[in-house]
């Protein structure tokens, strides 16, 4: 009792097993019921309900400002609009990295009050021991290294990683690290190609899911509000394919929707009740 028997299901296994065989993963965000009830129809691989939700839903400026109980209710969302796709809840700021404890504690929430089958946490080497421990005690977790938004005030904004050895010595290591740790994937964030391939080529079981970083990573990951154009201001960055242009469209309707009822036109009679 209590385990999926429903063989569409992605699972942990499933994403690995997808890696071995050369079968690349999709990945996009979700912020609530809706998307990811049209998302998981479409089949991708996996929603991740990410800590961009600050910028695209919220309205920050940065992923820092999120909370958890504001990501659990946005992962709750997506888990119920959700049927096959792996979900996996983003750990924000400050939820993972005080200690193991309070990451045990965190990750755990996002399984148990938000539905989530997974939870993402950034970092490299440093984080590996708390990565191991959560795997551990049977919370399964996706890594992100390269520039890791959390970050940002050290990176000193979207600098691509992995062009000076240094960097590339880092994280090399640290994707070994990771999977060694347990991690069934990772987020390749704004690396260079070049070394996103080797991380990707020196990897066994640990998928790699690329953002910025290349063709040759094991999956792809976009922001579900870049690739419909629901984007604000004329910053858009050099990885993003956008396939819609859904901001006028919206704008569109609305402005027509004003007219109609400052003219009177709406409700009409099919629109309204009679006796």
């Amino acid at each position: 009792m209590g385990y999926i028997t429903d063989k569409k299901r992605m699972t942990v296994g499933r994403i690995v097993k997808k890696k071995a065989s050369g079968e690349k993963i999709v990945v996009l965000t979700a912020y609530d019921w809706f998307m990811a009830k049209v998302l998981d129809q479409c089949g991708i691989d996996i929603i991740l309900v990410g800590d961009s939700a600050a910028n695209v839903v919220h309205g920050y400026d940065s992923t820092l400002p999120i909370t958890m109980d504001v990501m659990i209710a946005h992962t709750a969302a997506v888990s119920r609009g959700n049927e096959s796709a792996l979900v996996v809840g983003d750990m924000p700021f400050l939820s993972f990295q005080p200690s193991t404890e309070t990451a045990i504690l965190n990750a755990g929430r996002f399984l148990k009050e938000g539905g989530a089958h997974a939870v993402k946490l950034e970092g490299g080497t440093e984080m590996a021991p708390t990565i191991k421990r959560l795997v551990e005690v049977g919370i399964p977790v996706m890594g992100h290294i390269g520039l890791t938004p959390q970050s940002i005030h050290r990176f000193g904004g979207p600098k691509i990683q992995g062009r000076k050895k240094k960097s590339q010595t880092y994280l090399k290591e640290s994707a070994l690290a990771l999977e060694d740790a347990g991690c069934f994937s990772m987020v390749l964030e704004l690396v260079e190609t070049d070394t996103a391939r080797e991380i990707t080529e020196s990897l066994k079981t640990c998928a790699t899911i690329g953002i910025g970083a290349g063709v040759h990573c094991d999956g792809q990951v976009l922001v579900i509000n870049d690739i419909l154009g629901l984007g604000e201001g004329e910053f858009k960055p050099k990885f993003v394919r956008q396939y819609a242009d859904l901001s006028p469209i919206i704008s569109d309707a609305v402005t027509r929707f004003i007219a109609d009822v400052k003219a009177g036109d709406y409700p009409g009679d099919e629109e309204s009740y009679g006796k």
